[in-house]
Parts: C-alpha cells; sequence; structure tokens
C-alpha cells in the first residue's frame, strides 16, 4: 500500500483529489437532475433513482486514502471496544449483584475523561497529532492487557477493574481529542459532515457488533477472557492505522501552552453560544437520558436475558439511519435540526423504559439510536467548522468530555435512581424531563436556534477576549 498523502495545513494532494471528486460527483449529480427534470412525466423511475442516491449515504470521503485508512482502523478497533464495554459491566454485576456499582464503573472513567479531554485536546494543538494519538492508544490497548490478565488470573476485584477502567479512560480521552481533530485536516471542508456521517455509521457498526459478540462470549467459560482477548486483537488495526498517517499539526500553533491554553479554549467556547448550547443539549441527552447501565438488570429482572441485544439496538438504529443520511449535509438550520434530533432521542428513551417485552424495548431504542446519529454529525460538524484549526484539539478534547464523560455520569445517575426508585423511573423519568429543558434551552438561546451551515465562524480570540 502506497504512503498517504500529506495532510497538513489546508491543502495537499488529499484534499485536491477529493475535491476532484466532489466536482465530479456535483457534476454528474446535476446531470442526474437535469434527466430527472426533462423526463419526470416520461420516466418515473428515473426520478426515483436520482431520489434515492441523493438519500443514499454520502462516500466520496472516501477517495482520500488516509481517511479510508482511519475509518477501517477505528472500526475495527471500536468493535473491540464495545465488546470490553459491555463485558465489564456484565463482569461487575456478575461479582456485585448491584446497578448502584454498574454506575460507579461510570464516574470511575468520567474523571479520567474530564481531565485527560481537556488537556489531551490542549495537547493536540500543539504537537503532532498522529503521535499524539498513537501513544495514547497504546496506554488504551496496555490497560485492556491487563484487564485480560486479571480475569486469566482469577482477581474477583471491583476495585482493580475500576483502576483500570480509569487508566483506559484516560487514554481514550487523549486519543479521541487527537483523533477528532485530524479528520478536518485530510478532508474538504465541504466533505467534513460526510466524513463525520461515514465516521459514525462505521462505528455504529461496531457498536452493534461488539455488543453481539460480548452477549455470546460472556456467557462461555471464561467468556470475560475471551472478550478482554478479542478487543486486545482488534484494536491493533487502530494502532497500524494510526501508525501509517503523515505528520499532523495545527495550521496555527496556540498562544499559550497548558493550562492556560484549556482555559483559552473553555473561553472560546463561553463566548460563542452556538458551540456551547451544541455542548449543553448533549449533556442534557447523556446525563438524562442514557439507560445502559440498566441494562444488565433489565435483562436480568424483566427480560430474562438479551444484555447484548439491548446494548447493540441504540447502534443498529444509528446505522440504518446512517445508510439513508445523504439528506443530513443538505440541511442548513443546523441548530434547529439538533435540537429535534436530541427531543426525538429521549422521547424514544422514555418510551422505551416502559417496555415489557424484548423486542418492543429493542425497536424504540433503535429508533432513539437513529435520532442519536443526526444528532452526533451535527454535534461534530458544528464543532469542527465553526472552530479554527487552532482551536480544533482543544474542541476535541470538549466534545471528548461531553460525549464520552456525558453517558457515564448518566451510568451513575441511572443506577443511582434504580437502588433508590424502581428501573422505569431510573429510564424514563429524567428522559422525559430531558425534552423539555433541551426545547426551552434552545429556544431561549437564539444565535442556537437560528444558525445555518453557511454561517462563518468567529476569530480565534473571540472567545478568549
Amino acid at each position: 500500500m502506497s504512503p498517504p498523502p500529506p495532510a497538513t495545513g489546508t491543502t495537499g494532494p488529499a484534499r485536491d483529489e477529493a475535491r476532484d471528486q466532489t466536482r465530479d460527483d456535483a457534476r454528474n449529480e446535476a446531470r442526474d437532475s437535469a434527466v430527472t427534470t426533462s423526463h419526470r412525466s416520461k420516466d418515473p423511475a428515473v426520478s426515483i433513482a436520482a431520489r434515492l442516491r441523493r438519500a443514499a449515504v454520502d462516500t466520496r470521503p472516501l477517495a482520500v486514502p488516509a481517511y479510508r485508512r482511519v475509518l477501517v482502523g477505528q472500526g475495527a478497533a471500536l468493535v473491540g471496544t464495545m465488546v470490553t464495554e459491555v463485558a465489564i459491566p456484565v463482569q461487575i454485576y456478575a461479582m456485585s449483584h448491584s446497578s448502584l456499582y454498574v454506575g460507579l464503573a461510570g464516574l470511575t472513567g468520567f474523571v479520567p475523561i474530564v481531565v485527560f479531554g481537556l488537556y489531551g485536546g490542549a495537547v493536540a494543538d500543539a504537537v503532532d497529532r498522529r503521535l499524539l494519538c498513537l501513544w495514547s492508544s497504546l496506554a488504551t490497548w496496555a490497560a485492556t492487557l491487563a484487564l485480560l490478565a486479571q480475569t486469566l488470573l482469577g482477581f474477583a476485584s471491583v476495585p482493580l477493574i475500576l483502576v483500570l477502567v480509569a487508566v483506559q479512560a484516560a487514554g481514550f480521552a487523549i486519543s479521541s481529542s487527537s483523533r477528532g481533530a485530524i479528520i478536518p485536516g485530510i478532508v474538504p471542508p465541504e466533505l467534513v459532515p460526510a466524513a463525520n456521517t461515514l465516521s459514525f455509521t462505521v462505528g455504529n457498526i461496531g457498536q452493534i457488533l461488539g455488543p453481539l459478540a460480548a452477549g455470546v462470549l460472556v456467557t462461555l467459560p471464561h467468556g470475560f477472557a475471551y472478550a478482554y482477548g478479542a478487543d486486545a486483537l482488534l484494536f491493533t488495526t487502530a494502532l497500524y492505522s494510526t501508525f501509517r498517517l503523515p505528520t499532523i499539526t495545527s495550521a496555527g500553533a496556540p498562544a499559550r501552552s497548558g493550562l492556560l491554553a484549556v482555559l483559552d479554549g473553555l473561553r472560546f467556547i463561553s463566548g460563542n453560544p452556538v458551540l456551547l448550547m451544541s455542548f449543553a443539549v448533549d449533556i442534557a441527552a447523556m446525563v438524562l437520558a442514557m439507560p445502559s447501565a440498566l441494562f444488565p438488570q433489565a435483562a436480568a429482572a424483566r427480560f430474562h436475558g438479551g444484555v447484548g441485544l439491548l446494548y447493540s439496538s441504540v447502534a443498529i438504529g444509528s446505522v440504518l439511519a446512517g445508510l439513508c443520511s445523504g439528506w443530513i449535509g443538505r440541511v442548513r438550520r443546523q441548530g434547529r435540526a439538533l435540537t429535534f434530533a436530541v427531543a426525538g432521542w429521549a422521547v424514544a428513551i422514555a418510551l422505551a423504559g416502559f417496555a415489557r417485552t424484548l423486542w418492543l424495548a429493542v425497536l424504540l431504542l433503535a429508533l432513539a439510536g437513529a435520532a442519536d446519529l443526526v444528532s452526533a454529525v451535527y454535534r461534530q460538524t458544528i464543532l469542527q467548522t465553526y472552530a479554527p484549526d487552532e482551536m480544533r484539539g482543544r474542541m476535541q478534547g470538549v466534545f471528548t468530555v461531553v460525549v464520552s464523560g456525558g453517558p457515564r455520569l448518566g451510568d451513575l445517575r441511572a443506577g443511582a435512581m434504580a437502588a433508590a426508585t424502581t428501573l422505569t423511573l431510573a429510564w424514563s423519568g429524567s428522559a422525559v424531563v430531558c425534552v423539555a429543558l433541551v426545547f426551552v434551552t434552545a429556544l431561549a438561546v437564539r444565535p442556537f436556534w437560528h444558525y445555518s451551515a453557511h454561517q462563518t465562524q468567529p476569530p480565534a480570540d473571540e472567545g478568549a477576549r
């Protein structure tokens, strides 16, 4: 395989190649549109074919070799990651028989995500993002090998697992901050929404296959060892794909480093209501309407099995939504679209909490996953295109804290509520609150509600003033 093209700065062979492909696709789409318009009354099949093509997932970013490599590595690694994500709470629940301890695993991972996500994002703006991603991924890989070792040695210790969860979370936070900042550097700006959609769709395929595989593996003798071993093996693909990337640095060096750079990033967000609200609605969705910590209890007490299917159902809906996501990049009122998508997620989650059959719960969780795919693409796209390149590492650090830390706080909230009240109230009660909160805050912040994809980004130092 030939080396990937240079990906530093804002131009290069990779982007030129993708831009040429974009121009050809646009020309073909225009030709299809003209044919459709002239022959609509004569050949309805042409019109249907053209509309299906516009609705299908946009694959133009695959013309960029570096992006293809990242996509394949990330997708394979996420399958293993999700195997571990399911195995850990199931193993903890098997040891403790308590959803509260499962929720504590979320809290254990939250603190490293906040600390290393924010600081790692600042570091990503000052160093080679490829090397930072590679070394932090190696730390995550080492923690997975330690999980495998503790299982093989028969250590039935919840505290030890929680320590390894914290180490995994730290490595993941840094690698995610740098990886998210890499994407806008290897694809043209007009293809960023399509690249994000492909990344989320492939990732969601991993979130289907991983939990389903975990659901089988954890039932086998020594099943937890098989689960952690599969994760360690698949993660080597991500390490290889990151190793093959070229040097990727920020277009402009940050004015300050360390903690001061982190504070500059937070000031930038606080001074821009569009970015601030894109994070706020996601926090509400994850903390108030994330029921994953309740899946082991629901599978055991309500559905009498099916924990792997519960964990994968949200991703199933996301994949189906991703396959017909061609329209996402054409929506301009992205703030409004993000609001409705988050509300749709919370409504579907609330209804799933009342389900008494596994198939109905899975169906409603899949609907929630479809809404989540749409909201995730808009959140990431707003962040990557609104912030300047020298701020992208820090923005991705905050994004990692919100996207990965939010569900962990949601796990703690759900586990504590289930221990103090009932499974249904812990699952559905706060999701209803989420719907009302998201609409009230979005309508109150007018710049976010009226935000259009055509808006230009503010100056890099605007948020720091």
